[in-house]
């Protein structure tokens, strides 16, 4: 059927029997905002048949740039998220025998990236209200094969890094950031991305700043941002380029991928503006319900809010999916909230974890999911998806 799009959503025009349409709205969680520049952009790296991942000047605008962001001095651009965290992990010699710290409340992309190095992805749990790692609990996971914590900023929301830090000082560990939610995000007035030793972003489709696909690792160590950068291009020889100087991988971000980052790096500012607008909104009209736990902002941290994530409690978490549903038979699409890895079938079958490990994670995966997010949301929309939940939710108690 013929569809017409804007920047919030999609608009399906159905044709009757009797040739009449029929306007149906539907709220996705997000889109992506696009405008001129990104066009622009696009088509002059078009123009100048810089398609590839090996030349173009936004490549290294993009990295220059958006590490600059970060805080950091150096950006090495790769061609997805998951890449970029198993490009970090392979650049500090992450390898067989090794124990990671992870937190368990994640995309599992988080844990394969590990897995993919051979090492053993250990979960953590997570804090009740922001839903991150919890650092109380990593003295008592420490083994002689630990080597790196691995922390997400889950949704947006930093995770707390100073106790992460002081311990990974203490253990001689390294510390990759997880920010694939949480570009902007601040941790004591630093951006997240330049608090460890390494940054993970993703620039997915539905991220704060996307570029379709596309990853970056950001880091202010010299040495590991130039192994980092060989590996992701197939690790050619200085010298003779087909003399490979370690094992590689093909992680490179394109320059009309890097070109369309460029202009969503000018828009970020607006973008994250509109996060927090759209979360002040939600939490206004959502407040009074006490069978919901919102996201919190913590006294250290700016929350871009990424998504706005909710967690029902009590018996209505059991009833999760089905407030999903009918929210969806409204118009409005939720998305679940992420399984932790010790809950994954695929890894408790091999007995390489066990479900009542993170007990905390669980019920917030059991109840939790997150509504239309898009920076440009109206007020309207806003009201009317929080009306509709309560609706939903108080239909249910009864």
């Amino acid at each position: 059927m013929p569809r017409a799009w804007n920047a919030t959503r999609m608009v399906e025009f159905e044709f009757g029997s009797r040739g009449k349409n029929k306007i149906k709205t539907y709220l996705p969680v997000a889109t992506p905002q696009l405008g001129q520049h990104e066009i622009d952009y696009v088509t002059e790296a078009l123009e100048a048949g810089a398609i590839s991942g090996t030349g173009g000047l936004f490549l290294e605008r993009f990295e220059q740039r958006f590490a600059s962001y970060c805080g950091c001095a150096h950006g090495v651009a790769t061609s997805s998220g998951t890449t970029a965290l198993h490009l970090a992990l392979a650049a500090i010699g992450i390898g067989p025998g090794d124990e990671v710290l992870v937190s368990t409340l994640t995309n599992m992309a988080t844990f394969f990236a590990v897995l993919y190095q051979g090492a053993t992805p250990v979960p953590v749990d997570v804090e009740e209200d922001t839903w991150n790692l919890n650092p109380a609990l990593l003295e008592g996971l420490l083994t002689p094969r630990t080597k790196a914590i691995l922390v997400v900023h889950l949704y947006g929301h930093p995770a707390d890094m100073d106790p992460v830090l002081e311990f990974a000082r203490r253990h001689h560990l390294h510390v990759i950031e997880d920010a694939a939610e949480a570009h902007g995000a601040l941790y004591k007035g630093r951006k997240v991305g330049s608090l460890g030793h390494l940054g993970c972003f993703s620039f997915y489709a539905n991220k704060i700043l996307t570029t379709g696909e596309g990853g970056m690792v950001t880091t202010n160590d010299t040495a590991i941002a130039k192994r980092a950068r060989s590996l992701g291009s197939l690790a050619y020889g200085p010298k003779q380029k087909f003399m490979h100087t370690e094992i590689g991988f093909n992680y490179r971000m394109t320059n009309l991928q890097a070109a369309l980052g460029c202009a969503q790096l000018e828009r970020i500012g607006e973008i994250i503006d509109g996060k927090r607008r759209v979360a002040r909104l939600y939490t206004e009209q959502l407040s009074d319900v006490e069978e919901i736990r919102l996201p919190v902002e913590k006294p250290y941290a700016k929350n871009v809010y990424w998504m706005y994530h909710v967690v029902l409690t009590a018996q209505l978490a059991r009833d999760r999916d089905l407030v999903m549903e009918k929210l969806q038979h409204r118009g409005i699409e939720t998305r679940p909230s992420f399984i932790p890895y010790n809950l994954q079938e695929v890894f408790v079958s091999r007995g390489l974890t066990r479900s009542e490990l993170c007990p905390v994670a669980n019920r917030i995966a059991e109840g939790g999911f997150y509504l239309p997010s898009s920076p440009n949301l109206t007020e309207e929309e806003i009201r009317s998806v929080a009306a509709h939940l309560k609706d939903i939710l108080g239909k249910i108690r009864r």
